[in-house]
């Protein structure tokens, strides 16, 4: 992350327009608008298989990992139900004092956080990042040694067949749906701003020597505001979900994250996207979570594979 980080956010208003529902904002093609549905259809959804990969590697530069990366999936079916399976990726700042203990915090939080309160999923997994920011900004407060700290915190809740998703700062989430990859998160970037203004195009934004400074994130100010999907998507066997920091998306093109995702299990293909970043010289650390969802029925002794053989959203 840029080390201009904390000019740029106490530079910046509170009031950002926050992301207006579930759809790509940066035209990376073939990324294309997503439709969203609150419910599944009638019950028409199958019952899915959820895989999960994950892995932080600390890169070909850095000598300590400032991501931090958490799964939490109960074992108990009724506690599964009830709270459902969360991911959430945090992307310390580089450059700044405890990234490390900012991105951890910011996990461990929201973990916690988030099962406190489960009736209404968005608006609680919001409210676990806002805790998040508070709990960060406290323990600055207390101990000089963490002054000027800060973290990405993007996560990723799917409960009833629906997934929801909180975030703020630049590290992402996609969707592999189809034939078709979708940006599913807005990156609070300064080259964000100047790609929605039309100083800049998308395609000038991924090379633009700013790409990296962040202008929302956690640590920064009481009043952070959390963008969150309006509605939940309803989810569909063969969707893959990416969460990334710009560790990974920085170095690899789109068309390369759909790739490593086709067809492959999550573990491997986290490893795979790792790899990939590192022999392109992984200046920053790499943080993958990978997860796949598969009809349950269909998928009973077979490995879990993504799959394009579904029809494309529109």
């Amino acid at each position: 992350m840029a080390d201009n980080f904390l000019r740029r956010l106490f530079g910046r208003s509170s009031k950002d327009t926050p992301v207006p529902g579930v759809r790509p904002t940066i035209e990376l093609q073939p990324l294309r608008p997503l439709g969203v549905a609150g419910s599944p259809v009638d019950g028409a959804v199958p019952e899915l298989r959820v895989d999960i990969g994950t892995l932080s590697d600390v890169g070909c530069v850095r000598e300590v990992n400032e991501d931090s990366i958490r799964v939490i999936r109960p074992t108990d079916p009724n506690e599964l139900a009830t709270r459902g399976i969360l991911v959430v990726v945090a992307d310390g700042m580089g450059g700044h004092n405890a990234g490390e203990i900012a991105s951890r915090l910011a996990v461990e939080v929201v973990v916690q956080r988030y099962a406190d309160e489960t009736k209404d999923p968005g608006r609680a997994l919001a409210r676990s990042i806002e805790q998040a920011n508070r709990v960060i900004i406290d323990a600055a407060s207390r101990d000089a040694r963490y002054t000027g700290m800060g973290t990405t915190c993007t996560a990723l809740l799917l409960r009833g067949g629906l997934a929801y998703c909180a975030h703020v700062g630049d590290s992402r989430l996609y969707l592999v749906r189809g034939n078709d990859i979708f940006l599913m998160t807005e990156d609070h970037s300064a080259v964000m701003d100047l790609v929605k203004q039309g100083t800049i195009t998308a395609d000038e934004a991924r090379h633009h020597p700013d790409k990296n400074v962040i202008v929302r994130a956690l640590g920064g100010r009481a009043d952070v505001e959390v963008a969150s999907w309006e509605k939940p998507l309803s989810l569909r066997p063969g969707d893959t979900f990416l969460m990334c920091s710009d560790g990974l998306y920085d170095l690899v093109e789109d068309n390369e994250l759909f790739d490593a995702l086709r067809g492959a299990l999550p573990q491997l293909a986290c490893e795979r996207l790792v790899e990939l970043a590192r022999t392109r010289g992984g200046p920053d650390n790499i943080t993958v979570g990978i997860i796949t969802m598969t009809d349950s029925a269909a998928s009973s002794g077979t490995a879990v594979k993504a799959t394009r053989a579904i029809e494309a959203a529109q």
